[in-house]
């Protein structure tokens, strides 16, 4: 037992560094990149602390040069998954019974390694694996990760701190306990932010975790995963067990020990894996918590009164950074006519100044979408646009190319139907589809926003009238979970935006907050009396 209330320190978000031409950091970065994309290696399953090798094999390749594999990792099936829920039993034995400074202790150990140590290491691997930028690996499995990891464990000392009041003679306090069982983490190929968040978000709490991430991103992944280990994870915690969907979460989802979904994917198989839940809810020794965010088809609504570079510069960097393959990019404006030749002239000249291709290239804004599957589909909505020229016209790009990289083009489409294909389904790629409407119409047009879509991620209206962004902000009350005033719809940062959205975008817990952390403890109130009384009677029996 330790002797002291311990207090973490006061979170600040990680400085973003900028790799500008003249900063050192820039080619310690490049160095590190052509280092580690020479080297092929091989990535096991993570279990109970050991390397396992299931002779099952899967290859990592970068999406900007898809003949270049940078290294195989093995895939789970029946035999591992078990082994891995055997392993999280037996460490939550415990790590559920850890005090709360030491588990602490290992995640803000991890931020410093991550922002010190192997920063070039793992922008390097972000960038090879998801073909991201520079900059946006560096505001990805850098910054968002280690901000991830100091302010949940801070969180996670308020929320300790939360305690009932106590009445005379008797003491009451609030336990906040882990989940009994383990929490399963499925994670998404976008961000490495959200790939190490979601297992390590229940685990600051207490839980231990089956991670699965995706299978196009093992690669950073497996170093997000060597790091927590190098700061002090204890076996068994985190659990990686890459692997087909199918075979992976079939059994997860079955087992009697399953206490909760960490989740960020599709909504179709968020929504499959809910149904699964609900046909074995009577195996289950508690009820599983689910946490889940999904899809997005995000939006910025342009009032006649807004300033045209702000706008264009919003469109731009919300659509196109990381080939429009965030959750909370932007992928349909509705623009005023009044303003519409003006932002029309101004798009078309600063898209056509973006360069795409090889992300060691630090000239390049753009590189390739994350693997074949989604190319193909991105491809089809090209398809859809270009022949349905009657209500729709490529106003820029609208090309591709999988010969060396899956690229493709950062393309506005620009319809005269507030309801077509691609105004309405999530695209998940570099596609912008604007809606021009006539400015004396922007209740209206408001009233389409809001009701087009089944999903609830982000949004946005640009406006120097203050009445209107107050009409907007109310009549969108319902129609995002986090919405922007005069800025791109992308970009939250930890601590200062919690992410996540309603409708079919999620559960809305609220990554980055309290909130969500509240999702991975099962609460035990406990009441100490001093004195208890000695006989049933109550006074009001008296004579």
């Amino acid at each position: 037992m330790e002797f002291g209330i311990f207090k973490v320190p006061e979170p600040v978000n990680e400085p973003v560094l900028t790799y500008a031409p003249g900063d050192p950091n820039r080619e310690m970065l490049q160095k590190k990149y052509e280092e580690m994309k020479q080297q092929k290696i091989e990535i096991p399953l993570i279990i109970g602390g050991q390397e396992v090798r299931s002779g099952k094999i899967g290859e990592c390749r970068i999406p900007h040069d898809h003949h270049h594999v940078l290294g195989t990792y093995h895939k789970a099936g029946e035999k591992e998954v078990k082994m891995a829920v055997e392993a999280a039993m037996e460490a939550r034995k415990t790590w559920a019974q850890t005090p709360f400074h030491y588990r602490a202790a290992i995640f803000l150990k991890a931020a410093e390694l991550m922002s010190k140590k192997y920063r070039n290491m793992m922008n390097a691997a972000c960038m090879l694996a998801q073909s991201k930028t520079c900059h946006q690996a560096e505001i990805d499995i850098v910054c968002e990760l280690v901000d991830f990891f100091r302010f949940n464990v801070k969180y996670a000392e308020q929320i300790y701190a939360e305690q009932p009041m106590s009445s005379p003679g008797v003491w009451n306090w609030m336990e906040y306990r882990p989940l009994e069982g383990f929490v399963f983490a499925v994670t998404p190929f976008n961000f490495a932010s959200i790939a190490g968040n979601l297992p390590t978000a229940p685990a600051i709490m207490g839980n231990v975790v089956l991670w699965k991430p995706a299978s196009s991103t093992i690669y950073s992944s497996y170093y997000i995963m060597k790091v927590l280990q190098e700061a002090g994870l204890p076996a068994g915690v985190i659990n990686m067990i890459p692997g087909d969907g199918s075979a992976v979460g079939d059994i997860v989802l079955r087992d009697s020990h399953l206490a909760g979904i960490h989740f960020t994917g599709s909504t179709g198989v968020f929504q499959n894996m809910w149904k699964t839940i609900g046909q074995n809810i009577d195996k289950y020794i508690s009820y599983p918590k689910i946490v889940g965010e999904t899809g997005g088809k995000d939006f910025m609504v342009v009032h006649e009164s807004a300033n045209v570079d702000e706008v264009v510069t919003a469109m731009i960097r919300g659509a196109f950074e990381y080939q429009g393959q965030k959750c909370s990019a932007v992928s349909r404006v509705y623009v005023p006519d009044s303003k519409w030749p003006a932002i029309k002239e101004k798009l078309q000249a600063d898209i056509s100044t973006i360069r795409m291709g090889d992300v060691s290239d630090f000239s390049n804004f753009m590189g390739a979408v994350i693997d074949r599957k989604a190319y193909d589909s991105i491809v089809k909505y090209l398809q859809i646009a270009a022949k349905a020229q009657d209500q729709c016209q490529i106003l820029t790009g609208g090309k591709y190319d999988d010969s060396k990289g899956y690229f493709i083009e950062p393309t506005i489409l620009v319809t005269s139907n507030p309801h077509f294909t691609t105004m309405e389904e999530e695209i998940f790629g570099p596609v912008l589809t604007i809606y021009v409407y006539p400015a004396n119409q922007f209740k209206e047009t408001l009233e389409i926003c809001n009701r087009t879509s089944p999903y609830a991620l982000t949004g946005g209206v640009f406006a120097q009238d203050i009445k209107a962004i107050e009409l907007a902000y109310n009549m969108l009350r319902d129609a995002s979970g986090n919405f922007y005033i005069n800025d791109k719809v992308t970009g939250a940062v930890v601590g200062q935006q919690p992410f996540g959205g309603a409708r079919a975008s999620g559960t809305n817990d609220k990554a980055g907050s309290y909130l969500n952390l509240l999702r991975w403890v099962s609460p035990r109130a406990v009441k100490l009396t001093f004195d208890p009384p000695k006989s049933y009677r109550y006074p009001f029996l008296g004579k």
